[in-house]
């Protein structure tokens, strides 16, 4: 009776730990630092199923802001920022507005770069406010996150996650200079990857080509001027030299918001992932729409096979 006792005993423990390691596995921490616009409204989406799947999202935004706003399904950790909601406002729908704009290449170059400093001196200040609010890193660190879910255009989110040592998964469409490309090791040719203010596309002549890699230099400069400041900001708050290219090239997982379908051919590294279809909220098409698609990818297809002749 004794050793028949003694086996229940070990199938019940046995059980027991099993149960306790399931209910462990079924969600994990993840700590996300978003960026504000458009860019959050596509992360939404994806945050929101993984919350549904019994992840702990937590999200860390400041008070001010055009989108993020409390969710049932998410933990919104707030932080005060020193501006207000008219000036984030005006800022964001004058520079939404200068995208679309057309002109000479100087006269474009010369709106985005004033355009540019005034968004970066917004979101470099948002960043300043988040990583020297006490509180809120002491919070951050006591939750021993799984993982940090952010997007590589603000770069805080990498500090942050270098700061709590622990992996991140950014999440993104592009990011201006081919930082990306650089942070990945992927290959990015001028003769063949078209560059920003260029206008052109896979297909260059021997001159547009010239012209594509005279653009690489604009780039670089812009991109001197946007993410400089982070580095110097990172260097600072981890109290060691850092640089944006060597905290990206540390992201675990590259999620891209585009589709081969629509892009330049390019290559890509095994931890990168093209999930293109998250731009929008899904939404069922009426006949009409799933007809208009179709006459689009029909359009698409032609273009592409009349420049292959």
């Amino acid at each position: 009776m004794a050793p028949v006792i003694h086996a229940h005993l070990q199938i019940t423990v046995t059980l027991v730990l099993l149960l306790s390691m399931l209910s462990l596995a079924t969600g994990g921490k993840l700590l996300v630092v978003p960026l504000d616009g458009s860019h959050w409204l596509s992360m939404r989406e994806v945050l929101d199923s993984l919350s549904q799947k019994g992840h702990e999202v937590v999200v860390v935004a400041p008070e001010i802001n055009e989108h993020i706003k409390p969710s049932k399904n998410l933990i919104m950790k707030m932080y005060p920022v020193p501006f207000t909601q008219e000036e984030l406002d005006h800022t964001f729908k004058r520079a939404s507005q200068e995208v679309f704009e057309e002109g000479p290449f100087l006269e474009r170059f010369l709106k985005t770069y004033e355009q540019m400093k005034t968004v970066s001196a917004t979101l470099l200040s948002t960043c300043k406010h988040l990583l020297y609010n006490k509180e809120l890193v002491r919070y951050l660190m006591e939750k021993k996150f799984d993982a940090v879910f952010t997007d590589p255009i603000l770069p805080c989110g990498q500090i942050v996650a270098e700061y709590l040592s622990v992996p991140s998964i950014v999440f993104l469409q592009q990011i201006p200079c081919g930082l990306d490309f650089e942070a990945t090791q992927c290959p990015n040719p001028p003769s063949y990857i078209p560059r920003l203010f260029t206008d052109l596309t896979d297909h260059m002549n021997f001159l547009q080509r010239v012209k594509n890699m005279l653009f690489d230099f604009v780039n670089y400069f812009l991109c001197d001027f946007v993410f400089d400041p982070y580095s110097q900001l990172a260097s600072e708050f981890l109290q060691r030299n850092v640089t944006v290219l060597s905290l990206l090239s540390k992201a675990s997982i590259w999620l891209l918001k585009i589709d081969f379908v629509l892009q330049y051919p390019r290559p890509l590294m095994p931890n990168m992932v093209l999930i293109g279809g998250v731009n929008c909220a899904p939404k069922k098409l009426s006949q009409v729409g799933h007809t208009l698609l179709f006459l689009f990818w029909l359009l698409l297809q032609s273009f592409r096979h009349s420049e292959n002749l």
